[in-house]
């Protein structure tokens, strides 16, 4: 069955995925790109039977390519799904899904992320962010759909995962694991051995080893030695840095006011019900 790492596009997923890969699937602990590997993303062209040729085609195969690419085996997946139907299709169920660890990231970062990484402006990020129809897609030259990932609003899909009670969601922030990253992994190890029903025994070295060697500032110095292959282009061409500012990414220092007034506006209740500062 599956257990996914779930989030709204650039809310740390990467980075809990890094750990969990260097934890779970080497025999040190240390960190290393190939790694990822073992927890791969879904939707996607890798996981996908048939060439789908519309978003309901893509949405109608969600669950049959689960049951055809995992049955019978447990698996971690990454996803930028949302839980919320898409033309009367659910992305999963309990049948597919052991449990889920979700994170999520204060919008005003989220927005200045996005900006970056898809190369957006600052109006555009937020509009996408407050789009309830909002979604990924990287087609193929063949126009195949098999990677479209739904993700509505910021709002809907960060609480269409909060709300679930169909499986287990382990809920996260990303800004707990600046304060205290040791504890917040010590919480996700602990949940996966929980889905697992089993007893949790922390192997204290390669625990050790996985929180220093997927610390961003090391993700960041391998990237820019190594590369890494979900970085992307710019539309000048430009490669973009995956691994950009992370915790130093300060809305607070960067977002101008009319965006940040837009987004308390749009997303106040959110805010403030993650507890996150409204008037800083």
């Amino acid at each position: 069955m599956i257990s996914w790492i779930a989030s709204y596009p650039k809310s740390g997923n990467t980075f809990i995925r890094s750990f969990l890969a260097s934890y779970l699937f080497s025999d040190t602990g240390k960190f290393d790109f190939d790694l990822l590997y073992n927890i791969l993303q879904f939707p996607s062209l890798k996981f996908s039977k048939t060439d789908l040729f519309s978003k309901k085609d893509a949405a109608q195969n969600w669950i049959y390519n689960q049951n055809f690419f995992f049955n019978n085996k447990d698996t971690f997946l990454k996803t930028h799904n949302t839980l919320i139907e898409f033309e009367g299709y659910k992305f999963t169920s309990p049948k597919q899904t052991k449990g889920a660890i979700y994170i999520v990231r204060d919008p005003r970062n989220v927005v200045l992320s996005m900006s970056h990484h898809y190369s957006l402006t600052y109006e555009e990020s937020f509009e996408k962010m407050i789009n309830n129809e909002a979604s990924l897609l990287e087609k193929t030259f063949n126009n195949d759909h098999s990677n479209f990932t739904f993700l509505g609003s910021w709002s809907n899909h960060y609480k269409s995962w909060r709300d679930n009670n169909e499986f287990k969601v382990l809920f996260l922030k990303y800004e707990d694991f600046e304060e205290n990253a040791e504890k917040e992994f010590k919480k996700i190890l602990s949940f996966i051995y929980e889905l697992k029903n089993e007893k949790f025994i922390i192997n204290d070295k390669k625990f050790s080893n996985a929180l220093k060697s997927t610390n961003f500032t090391n993700l960041k110095n391998k990237e820019n030695i190594y590369g890494f292959e979900e970085s992307i282009y710019s539309d000048k061409g430009k490669k973009l840095n995956f691994f950009n500012f992370g915790f130093q990414n300060k809305w607070q220092k960067k977002l101008p006011n009319d965006i940040v007034k837009k987004i308390n506006l749009s997303l106040k209740n959110e805010i403030i019900e993650l507890g996150y500062n409204i008037n800083e």
